[in-house]
This record gives C-alpha cells, structure tokens and sequence, in this order.
C-alpha cells in the first residue's frame, strides 16, 4: 500500500463526485432534488448531504478537528450552498491527502471504536462509501427518469491512462 494509490483512488472519488453533480444533479428541478424516496438515504439531496457529512467527518476526526453537528439534510435547499461547502470539504480532504505519507498509512490514528482501524483501511472505507451512495443515487436518478452511465473505477482508469 503507498500513498500515491490511495490518492489516484481519491482522484476518482472527487471525479466522480463531480460527474454526478455536474451531468445528473444541476439539471434536475427542486422538485426532483428533494422529492422523497423510500431508499437508502431518501431524496437526491438527502444522498448528497450525507456523502459530504460522511467524508466531513472522518477527514475532520482524522485532523484532530472537531466534528461539527450537521442539521438534518431538509435544512440544505441551496444547490449553489450545498455545492459550495462540498466543494471546501474537497479542498480540505486534499489538503490532507497532499501531506499523507506512506509511513502514515499503518498508523491507527483514531480512538474509540475505530482505534483498531489503520489509516489505509479508513482511507478505502470512504472511497468505497462514496461509490455505494452514488451508486443508490444513480438508482433514484434513474427512477426519476434521468439516463446515466456507469461509475465503474475501470472507466475511471481508461481515461486516466498516463
């Protein structure tokens, strides 16, 4: 395991958060964004705020930040908000990722139930739980009438080829 992997993994995970914002969430009416759905996390927005709450979390407890209370995910109607704060939750999560090294990656640095946990296997538990929940919203997306494409890592890595 090596630091510049877990960061291509990142890369894909940002990508792909982006693609789905960007192709499959902008165009979507309030209406549709909100509407609720008995699956996973409920509504398009609902999946979306709890991805960023997610990585928010887990990036801040690995920084030894403190974990802010979120509201409940009806009390983020902006998209252009929304997509802001997604955006700085991004740029920190980076910010850490630039500084990780390959040593760090065997560490166990957090406490409480996930004191057993390794560094690398929480950086691989975030990247596989982004997937998970872009794969249900593009479930919702699709239910909501909107054709979408495959999030699939391999596709990822053909147009990624150096």
């Amino acid at each position: 395991m090596n630091v510049d992997a877990i960061r291509h993994f990142y890369d894909y995970h940002f990508t792909e958060n982006r693609v789905t914002w960007d192709k499959y969430i902008v165009p979507l009416s309030h209406e549709q964004f909100t509407q609720p759905v008995a699956y996973s996390m409920g509504s398009v927005r609902n999946q979306i705020i709890h991805l960023m709450r997610v990585d928010d979390n887990w990036f801040r407890d690995l920084r030894g930040v403190e974990i802010p209370d979120w509201p409940e995910s009806e009390a983020f109607n902006d998209r252009d908000a929304i997509r802001a704060k997604w955006d700085t939750i991004e740029a920190d999560m980076r910010g850490y990722l630039a500084n990780l090294t390959d040593e760090m990656l065997d560490t166990k640095p957090l406490h409480g139930e996930d004191k057993d946990l390794r560094l690398w296997q929480v950086m691989f538990h975030l990247v596989n739980h982004g997937t998970d929940h872009r794969a249900q919203m593009l479930r919702i997306l699709h239910d909501l009438g909107v054709k979408t494409v495959s999030q699939d890592y391999i596709f990822y890595v053909y147009d990624h080829l150096v």
